[in-house]
Parts: C-alpha cells; sequence; structure tokens
C-alpha cells in the first residue's frame, strides 16, 4: 500500500543548512611525524560542550563575583564532569574597552564574526551581543510599531557602552539589516525602516504565510521556501537556526530578541524542526528572548471587527471564549518553549516591552562559562540533562537545563546502517540535512477503524542522483513509526526505494513523494518518521502528533479534506488505501501550493448523514452500528478568501444518496480550475451542511496559487514509480 511519486516542483532555491555535532566549538588538528620508512599522520578531534551560569545572592539578588574553577561541580545525567574551559565575562569591564575603542580598532565585529578571517574574536570579550530579530511575516502593523517604539526607547535610553546590537528581519526571506554595532545612530535608522511595514502573514488560525502577491525570489533561505514553509511555522525557525549558526563561533553568551506577533502551530507540523532550532541554539550559546509584540489583547466573547459574527450558541455557552483563550495560548506556547529551553525568557500579555531589554542586561552582565569533555562517548542524539553546583549554599544558579548529544552515521556496512537508521528513529535529536515533510489525513473504514495515509515529500534537489547512462540513479531508506498514548508502537514501516529516472525528467526540479497508511482507532498518537539517502547517509526526520478523532461525538461526521493538483492512474482491484477511487489514485499536494494552470482537486466524505422524514428505514452496513438509512440531503461548496472577502465559490452540490454504501458515506470530489484565481494567497473555506439533520461544518485550510510556470522543452509532465510494499 506504498507508492513513490515524482512530480513537479516549485522555486528551487536550496540553502543548504549544516548542523555542528555538540555544544561548543569542535576542535581539530593534525600531527605530522616524517621518518625514514614514511610518515605517521594522527589526527585529533575534541568536542567541548560550554554552558553559560550566571551566580546571584539569594538575598540581594547581586552578581556573585570572583569565583574560581575550583568552586563549581558540573554534572551530566547526575555523573560528574571534569571541567576543562573556565571563563568569566563582566560587561563593567567593557565600558572602559569600548571609550578607548579598542574593540574596534583591529577589526569590525563582522570581521571578528566571520570564519573566513584571522580576527580573534576575544576582542569581543566581555560585551553584549544582542540580536533584534523582527518577525515581519506574523506581525500586524500595530503590532510592528509597538515593536519599533521599543527598540527605539532602548537603543536612545537604556543601551549601555558594552551592548553591541545587530538587527535582522524576516517578511519572505531572512534578511540581515545591520551588523552588530555600538552606533545608536546607525541602529535607530535601521529600526526606523520597519515602521510602518504591513503585515505579512495570516490572522492567527489560518497558518501564517508570506505577503500575498509577493514572489518567492532566490533569497529564500529555506529549501524551496515558497512550497513548504509559505503556510506553516518552520521557516521561522529555519530563520533561528541560521541566525544562531551564524555566531557559533563565538564562545560568548548571546541573546536574540525576538519579536514576533504570535506562532501557531496547527494541524501536522514538524517537530523536528522545532529541536533542531533549540539545539543549534544552544549549540550557539544564544538565549532566545520573545516578546508577543501584539500585547495585552482584549478577547470579546462575540469576537471583534477582524472576525466574522458568531454562529449558533457558542457566544453564549462559553464555547467561543475558551476557542479564542486556546487559540491566543497556542500562538505563545511555541515562544515560550524556544525561551525556556534555550535559557531565555518569554514576555506575554504586556504593551510594555522594556522588561525584555532590561532582562536581557540583567543576565548578561556577568556570567561564568564552563567547559567539559563529556565522559559519556555514545553518540546516540540523546537529551543530556546539565547540573551545575556550588560550594555554598547562599545563591541560585541560572543555566541551561541540557543539550542534545551527537549522532553520527559514519559506518559503511549493512548491519551498521541499519542500526545507525533504527537509532535515529529512537534518538530525541532530529535529523535535519535532508529536509522532509509530511502529511497525515484521515478516512473512517468502520465506528473504531480509520485508515490514515501518510504522505512524504523529499526535494529531488537534496538527494544526490548518479547519472548512468540516460538514467539518474538512487536508493533511499525510510523508516517510521506510530506510537499510541501509552507510547506503545501500533504500526511501522521500512523501506528501502530505488530510483531510477530518465535524466530528461529532471529530478532535482522535481519532488519525490512517498506514500504509505496505517489503520488506527481513535486517539492520540507520535508519529515519526526518518529518510536517508543513501549516496552520502544524509538523513531527515519528521515527527509530530496526531488525533484520529471520535467521529461518533461529532454531530456533523466529516472526514480529513483532500487536496490535490496530480492523480495517477491505479487499477488496483482491492486496496484499503481509500485514496484510490474508480482506477485513479489522489496524490495528495502537502505544502498546499498550486500554479494557475493547475487544476485544484478536492475529495471528502460525510459520514451517516440523517435521513429525511418519512423515509423508510433499512438495515446498516456490516461493520458499522445499526442506523436509520435512507434519502439524505447534503449541501457542499468552496469559497475562496482573499484578505477577508470572497473571490470566487463553486456551485452548490446537493447529494441526495448515500454512494458508499459499505461505508454509509457520501463522497464528494470537484474539479476546480485555477485559470480564474489570482497569483497569491488563500484561504478556502469548504461549506458542508446536513440539511435533514440541521448540522454543519465550514472547514478552512491556507493555500498558495503562483502563476503558470515557463513551459520548456525539457519539462515534462510530473512522473511517478511504484515502491515496495512494507
Amino acid at each position: 500500500m506504498t507508492k513513490l511519486t515524482v512530480r513537479a516542483m516549485g522555486r528551487s532555491g536550496v540553502a543548504a543548512m549544516l548542523i555542528g555535532l555538540l555544544v561548543g566549538t569542535p576542535l581539530s588538528g593534525w600531527a605530522q611525524q616524517q621518518g625514514g620508512n614514511g610518515t605517521f599522520t594522527l589526527k585529533v578531534q575534541s568536542d567541548i560542550v560550554l554552558t553559560n551560569v550566571v551566580v546571584r545572592d539569594k538575598k540581594t539578588g547581586n552578581i556573585v563575583k570572583g569565583l574560581k574553577e575550583s568552586d563549581f561541580t558540573i554534572l551530566e545525567n547526575n555523573k560528574p564532569q571534569k571541567i576543562a574551559s573556565f571563563d568569566y565575562q563582566n560587561v563593567d569591564e567593557a565600558a572602559v574597552l569600548h571609550e578607548k575603542s579598542t574593540v574596534s580598532g583591529k577589526a569590525t565585529i563582522a570581521d571578528l564574526l566571520n570564519p573566513h578571517l584571522a580576527a580573534d574574536s576575544g576582542e569581543l570579550k566581555d560585551h553584549r551581543l544582542i540580536v533584534m530579530f523582527f518577525d515581519l511575516s506574523s506581525m500586524q502593523p500595530e503590532d510592528l510599531d509597538r515593536a519599533v517604539e521599543a527598540a527605539q526607547d532602548y537603543i536612545n535610553k537604556k543601551m549601555q557602552p558594552a551592548d553591541l546590537v545587530a538587527l535582522v528581519s524576516m517578511s519572505t526571506g531572512l534578511s540581515m539589516d545591520h551588523d552588530f554595532t555600538s552606533d545608536k545612530t546607525a541602529l535607530l535608522a535601521g529600526v526606523a525602516a520597519y515602521n510602518g511595514t504591513e503585515g505579512t502573514g495570516f490572522s492567527n488560525g489560518n497558518e501564517g504565510g508570506t505577503s500575498a502577491g509577493t514572489a518567492d525570489d532566490a533569497s529564500s533561505f529555506t529549501a524551496d521556501d515558497s512550497e513548504y514553509n509559505a503556510l506553516n511555522t518552520d521557516r521561522e525557525l529555519y530563520a533561528i537556526r541560521t541566525i544562531a549558526k551564524s555566531l557559533e563561533r563565538v564562545d560568548q553568551r548571546k541573546s536574540l530578541l525576538y519579536f514576533s506577533g504570535g506562532l501557531t502551530r496547527q494541524g501536522i507540523e514538524n517537530q523536528a524542526s522545532m529541536r533542531a532550532a533549540t539545539n543549534e541554539a544552544v549549540k550557539a550559546n544564544l538565549a532566545i528572548y520573545s516578546v508577543d509584540s501584539r500585547g495585552l489583547q482584549a478577547l470579546p466573547p462575540v469576537g471583534d471587527a477582524s472576525t466574522g459574527s458568531q454562529r449558533g450558541t457558542s457566544a453564549y455557552s462559553g464555547a467561543a471564549m475558551q476557542s479564542q483563550l486556546s487559540s491566543n495560548f497556542g500562538s505563545q506556547e511555541v515562544l515560550a518553549t524556544l525561551s525556556s529551553d534555550t535559557g531565555g525568557k518569554a514576555f506575554f500579555d504586556s504593551n510594555d516591552f522594556a522588561p525584555a531589554f532590561q532582562q536581557i542586561q540583567h543576565d548578561t552582565e556577568a556570567y561564568y562559562i564552563l567547559g567539559f569533555h563529556s565522559t559519556n562517548t555514545a553518540r546516540d542524539g540523546s537529551f543530556r540533562h546539565l547540573t551545575v553546583k556550588l560550594n555554598r549554599t547562599d545563591v541560585k544558579l541560572d543555566y541551561r537545563p541540557g543539550y542534545y548529544a551527537p549522532a553520527d552515521f559514519q559506518h559503511a556496512k549493512n548491519e551498521d546502517r541499519e542500526l545507525q537508521l533504527t537509532e535515529q528513529l529512537r534518538s530525541d535529536l532530529p535529523a535535519t540535512d535532508v529536509a522532509v515533510y509530511l502529511q497525515a489525513l484521515y478516512f473512517r473504514l468502520e465506528d473504531n477503524k480509520f485508515f490514515v495515509p501518510i504522505s512524504i515529500i523529499v526535494p529531488g534537489s537534496q538527494i544526490p542522483f548518479v547519472t548512468n547512462k540516460d538514467r539518474d540513479k538512487a536508493t533511499i531508506d525510510i523508516i517510521g513509526q506510530v506510537k499510541n498514548a501509552e507510547n506503545i508502537p501500533v504500526g511501522d514501516v521500512r523501506d528501502t526505494v530505488k530510483l531510477a529516472l530518465d535524466a530528461s525528467q529532471q529530478v532535482k526540479r522535481k519532488n519525490i513523494q512517498y506514500s504509505t497508511g496505517f489503520t488506527l482507532a481513535p486517539g492520540r498518537y507520535h508519529l515519526k518518521f526518518v529518510v536517508r539517502e543513501n549516496q552520502t547517509g544524509a538523513m531527515g526526520s519528521f515527527e509530530t502528533d496526531l488525533q484520529v478523532p471520535d467521529l461518533r461525538k461529532s454531530p456533523l461526521k466529516l472526514s480529513s479534506i483532500v487536496l490535490s493538483s496530480q492523480q495517477s492512474p491505479n487499477n488496483a482491484k482491492r486496496s484499503q488505501n481509500l485514496l484510490i477511487r474508480d482506477g485513479v489514485e489522489w496524490i495528495p499536494n502537502v505544502p498546499h501550493v498550486f500554479r494557475q494552470d493547475q487544476h485544484l482537486y478536492f475529495l471528502y466524505e460525510v459520514y451517516d448523514p440523517a435521513k429525511q422524514k418519512g423515509a423508510p428505514a433499512q438495515a446498516a452496513s456490516p461493520g458499522l452500528t445499526r442506523r436509520e438509512s435512507g434519502p439524505v440531503r447534503v449541501l457542499t461548496s468552496i469559497e475562496f478568501l482573499k484578505d477577508g472577502t470572497k473571490v470566487y465559490e463553486t456551485p452548490l452540490v446537493s447529494a441526495t444518496a448515500i454512494n458508499i454504501p459499505e461505508r454509509n458515506a457520501v463522497a464528494f470530489q470537484f474539479d476546480v480550475p485555477l485559470t480564474q484565481l489570482k497569483p497569491g494567497t488563500y484561504v478556502c473555506q469548504v461549506n458542508v451542511i446536513d440539511d435533514a439533520g440541521g448540522s454543519y461544518s465550514f472547514p478552512r485550510l491556507a493555500l498558495m496559487v503562483t502563476a503558470p510556470a515557463v513551459p520548456t522543452a525539457a519539462s515534462p509532465a510530473a512522473a511517478s514509480v511504484s515502491a515496495p510494499t512494507p
């Protein structure tokens, strides 16, 4: 029940994201000794783990200075570690240095952070390094105004001589607007450039994206940003990883002040990207201070002017208020996690952003840097907890809770490769060298049984194909597992897929889409897949929570909504894959990005629709609870909204009979040509009304329409190849 599809890909702006192995900077060197019989070469590699420790007096809250290395004890997973490096940073000394201009005397700050130059990064000692990151893709204009005003107030009134500030922003791509500097005039000019910029994302609940009508270009810093990250929060997490990676060479503590309008991770999104961002920040000694630029929000029970009016009784039962509170909390939860896991702090529900700047200055005024070489040599990717102790009890210590161990793949034997793949599936540390995207859907088989199709995408540009005559060949390994709420495996996949495609298919401009599926009961599950290309051994992982709903409690029982731009012939006679209909297999469009010259296909099902009054009762299908069935009346249509305004709606379709009797379901299929929609970002609302039962549902999905591809002689239609059944 698996299938591999190669389909046309969007703009191929690929940027490699290289992830290091441990916290701190790897050190490697070569020692050569020449003798009469030849040359002896010895390679030595050492990984050091760094952690910052702020020591304060419990009574006064003042920094405790003058401590020595012998005063500290550091433990990893409760096992003592030998301190290999010890340093003390004090910004009080930086003010004197700055007045003497010794910081900029030898090289600029940009030179010191450039790993290709031989400048001594020690010149940054005893300085605060603060990165102001403005996420323009998530902020509305009024949010941006508050963030800019707070930054200007800090620069004008609170910025100290020891502070070196950099400006970074993101809209459709990541931009370094100003490197580290203490020049207030330059910083004020850079911050003022953000003021008045229009918000570019969806409001919370519609999966934030790029600005409508703004085309992606080669400046995008993530692989295939126009397709995969335009409609989810992975793009923000990749941006944080990029910032952290650029600062990894400097050992001092860095602070990222992250202004955001909230990050909502809904549906199925990659938890691996969250862990990768956190891990990269920890390795770079970067603490994230998140600021919700929306400030203190008023949440009226009946909604505000930015939303449509409430329907039904939810405004009077408290359900609408609870939904608003849950949505607001969800948009802040990601920010809070980023801050707590990197040693920073989050600031929510306040119109005064000054405490965020004060907290950074407070946390970085003086601190100790401890380094050690872990006695645990296993490279298993597990999370290792750190504990720091001091030989006195009148102080309070502040430090990061831990770090992720490295995960290696350097073995050539088949059994070693299989073991490494299995270990990566079990590892807490995500693999991010290969981009992996996933979508899970659900269709009811019986009352307590659902078919959950899984679609996994890997950009063809991520796989190093080897050309043999007129064929491009590659091999990828796929392993996956589903665990229930009790952490017990209930389903698994292990597959090796051999690709051999015509060179004319330009596989690097396409996507490799792998399809499989599970049969699951209603409940909560945890899903993880690992993909490895076997040319270099690079791997990528996708990890997420999965909720299979209990539709028996729903007034209107609706399946997932499949959006597709491609259908493939499949004449399987008997298959439990419910995406195969009438000899055609529906290939889900995972990123929800479509070209204007394509067709947009919809597929969804309504289960157990109510019968109209006066209809005769009939026996229910085997495997389903006995219900009365007969003439039904289910109405449905699809609306396309842009900036809150309906721009197109399909004709209303009325179903008066069950067309899948074995599952007591009414299936709907739509074919919408996209030539009538202009390029841009849309909200697609599916209207489903059970007229006989008096129930309804209006699910919404975000999608993007891009300009038609430029036709070329070497741009064939998407090709597909079948994969072995796991």
